[in-house]
């Protein structure tokens, strides 16, 4: 069973970074959860820079301890998480980096292990859906944590593989399975009033901040825990869903979010679904001018996440 390294003899602040200072290794024979990095924003729209996220997420997660409260579990116990380490990309080559993402993270899921990747930019997702549908031969469920809708055709008329695409392409190529994809969160303005509908055609239900306000988290999620039912689901969490007071590291904020005790209530719930993978994307911290605020949320934000999946293992019956 893994644990944080050095909790009790080592100051946070020593030591080199894994995420909350778990075993670094690719063994995957014990494992039933791995941290994996993605440092890519070469298909970013407007602010580049969520390439150094994982790094930054790493080093603000020395703040993790070992015993979720809320989820009364040690997820890192239960699911013998270790830092599998970064996708090395190839900078300003999206098809050959996408194949690398695929590749690393097909042996993970082959083998039943659940990935909780920091990003990267959202269009890292595309990848490693891809690389699930390769090792199981099914499409899964996709629960969307964002501002954005990310359903567009294509950037500036021809670039199709962006960050604001990658559900799209997810849902052209087969990869999330239609009727139970869902979006919490969303709030951007749009570029067309055809956007609506055309989103429509992809997502079963976006839930918006408005309704977020007027529903109540939990309602919400009782309703999305109710039509997913015990299916294999994704998680894809984009930090610009919480309000830039909470998260201005980041590469298209959007004003009136969600805080981040809104979006720890959320993510809480999750326990209640069968979760087969997390990321956590977006996160620049060239941008993050309140001491770090966006990556220190992102890791809380994986460690809610890993303790909702750890929580979920144990209370199934044996």
């Amino acid at each position: 069973m893994t644990d944080p390294q050095g909790l009790g003899r080592s100051p946070r602040f020593a030591q080199i970074a894994s995420f909350a200072r778990l075993p670094q290794s690719q063994e995957l024979s014990s494992a039933k959860g791995v941290f994996v990095g993605v440092p890519w924003d070469d298909a970013t729209s407007f602010r580049s820079g969520c390439r150094e996220g994982p790094s930054a997420i790493r080093n603000n997660s020395r703040l993790v301890r070992s015993y979720n409260m809320f989820a009364q579990v040690y997820p890192f116990r239960v699911l013998d998480i270790v830092d599998y380490g970064d996708v090395d990309p190839i900078p300003g080559y999206l098809d050959d980096t996408f194949a690398r993402i695929q590749e690393a993270y097909t042996p993970v899921f082959r083998a039943g292990v659940v990935p909780f990747t920091a990003g990267g930019d959202h269009s890292i997702t595309l990848p490693i859906l891809r690389s699930q549908k390769a090792a199981t031969g099914q499409p899964v469920s996709l629960l969307h944590f964002d501002a954005h809708y990310d359903t567009w055709e294509a950037y500036w008329g021809t670039k199709r593989y962006t960050h604001g695409t990658w559900v799209k392409r997810a849902y052209e190529e087969g990869l999330i399975t239609p009727g139970n994809v869902f979006q919490v969160g969303i709030r951007s303005p749009l570029y067309d009033a055809a956007d609506i509908p055309n989103n429509a055609a992809i997502v079963h239900r976006t839930y918006t901040t408005e309704d977020v306000d007027a529903q109540g988290y939990r309602p919400i999620m009782e309703r999305i825990v109710s039509e997913v039912g015990g299916r294999p689901v994704y998680v894809s969490l984009d930090i610009d869903v919480l309000d830039p007071a909470f998260a201005p590291g980041t590469g298209t904020p959007e004003p009136g979010g969600l805080t981040t005790r809104e979006l720890q209530h959320l993510l809480r719930e999750l326990h209640r679904l069968n979760v087969i993978g997390f990321d956590v994307v977006e996160v620049a911290p060239q941008y993050d001018h309140m001491g770090q605020v966006t990556a220190l949320a992102a890791a809380n934000a994986l460690f809610e996440v890993m303790s909702a999946v750890a929580k979920h293992r144990t209370a199934r019956p044996a």
